[in-house]
């Protein structure tokens, strides 16, 4: 990344950026020099000084004294974000997570007035389902790359061509390389607007969109706007709590009478939940007094560590990960979290990103009434797992409901190929 006062005037860059054929990453307001619809290719290449200055900024941290308790009950382990950060400031090499995202074919368009990063790759196969997967905070697009190949290519992945599809990725706005809003308003809502357009843009007439976390508001926002062209949607993170039950959720009652045992358990994941997203609710509140996410790396990672899943916070996914320095079968390692944390680091998305909770109003787990087919897969380690009995209520068009063995809250990024042979199967009706 250069320096602000390094960089040329606006047609010099225009003219360096044609004539390398690519576009490389650009502060907000200069990459929107591209006019109507033009989708830019794009490259990104961190300069050695930005690596340099995090390695600085890491060494240079203050640490506070260890936490007085023998578990992570008051946050992310002193010795644990030592540890990491000194792998961070000797050992990590972005340059690899670099190399893997240089390597995809990424663009830059502009969307609804802001600049809008997305990777696309199209399937060597004809008939490709074209498919638009949103992530999630406090991920970003690195979430989903390890999918493109086993989606794009099924027959080198153990599938059959008729899986094939075209996947389209976006970085949300404000994560990444994606601009940061300006003024208020980019919510889920919003984006559940303009990914349409991006498909459309992209010369796609139908397709399907697939979301977890925020993507999962995303794709139910897609679902209840129902724009030509959408087939139908998948979420690893449904929305089905009935409203009764939300209500008493809210409130801290009891749950209500009548209840399943699957319901009832259901319900206790939820309230053990709710007693975990401290995080999220300052983020909702307060985001911009989030200072400290901008200046201290470390700072920035505790953040993006410590939040839950069903079996802990830290995220149980993510806290095994760190001890985990490579993966045969796809699970999650230290460098990803680390390519991941560098990532916001590098693009300082920190406080861009966590504004995503205060632009959102409407409620989390409960049903939002989309009536478009739906396909739902419960994780375990998922904040809460999806009843049947309340996903057939709030998606009356449920066209595929299926709980498997292994994975979390960041699903595709833990268990990518469970994940990948979810979507095949969720959107094998379709085709």
């Amino acid at each position: 990344m250069r320096e602000l006062s390094s960089l040329p005037n606006r047609r010099q860059l225009l003219a360096a950026t044609a004539a390398a054929g690519a576009l490389s990453l650009l502060p907000a307001g200069l990459a929107n020099a591209a006019e109507g619809d033009a989708i830019r290719p794009f490259t990104f290449h961190a300069s050695q000084t930005a690596i340099d200055e995090l390695r600085r900024r890491i060494a240079a941290t203050r640490w506070p004294e260890k936490e007085t308790v023998a578990d992570s009950s008051q946050g992310v382990p002193l010795a644990t974000m030592q540890e990491l950060a000194r792998y961070w400031a000797t050992d990590y090499d972005w340059h690899k997570a670099e190399a893997k995202l240089n390597a995809l074919p990424q663009f830059i368009t502009v969307l609804d007035g802001l600049d809008i990063h997305f990777i696309h790759v199209r399937s060597k196969h004809p008939n490709a389902l074209p498919l638009v997967i949103t992530h999630g905070w406090p991920g970003s697009i690195l979430e989903q790359i390890k999918l493109i190949g086993p989606l794009t290519d099924p027959t080198a992945h153990g599938g059959k061509a008729e899986d094939a599809f075209d996947v389209v990725i976006p970085s949300m706005p404000g994560y990444g390389f994606s601009g940061k809003p300006t003024s208020p308003g980019w919510g889920p809502e919003r984006m559940a607007r303009a990914w349409p357009e991006l498909m459309k843009r992209l010369g796609y007439t139908r397709y399907v969109a697939q979301g977890g976390d925020w993507g999962a508001f995303v794709v139910d926002q897609m679902g209840l706007q129902a724009p030509a062209g959408l087939l139908a949607i998948h979420t690893n993170m449904p929305a089905t709590v009935p409203t009764d039950v939300d209500k008493a959720l809210l409130a801290g009652s009891p749950a209500p009478s009548g209840l399943s045992a699957e319901e009832q358990r259901a319900y206790e994941q939820l309230v053990r939940t709710f007693k975990q997203v401290d995080y999220a609710r300052l983020m909702a509140s307060r985001p911009q007094t989030l200072y400290g996410i901008a200046d201290s790396p470390v700072g920035l990672a505790a953040w993006l560590l410590d939040h839950n899943d069903a079996d802990g916070q830290p995220a149980a996914a993510v806290a095994t990960a760190l001890n985990r320095t490579a993966s045969a079968t796809g699970e999650l390692t230290r460098d990803e979290i680390l390519d991941n944390i560098t990532l916001y680091w590098l693009t300082n998305t920190g406080v861009s990103a966590s504004r995503l909770y205060w632009e959102y109003k409407g409620g989390f787990f409960n049903a939002k009434g989309v009536k478009i087919p739906v396909a739902v897969t419960v994780f375990p380690g998922e904040q809460y797992e999806a009843p049947r009995s309340w996903t057939e209520r709030a998606y009356p068009k449920l066209i595929h409901y299926n709980r498997v063995e292994k994975g979390g809250h960041f699903a595709a990024w833990e268990q990518p190929m469970i994940f990948v042979q979810e979507l095949r199967a969720a959107f094998r009706s379709l085709r």
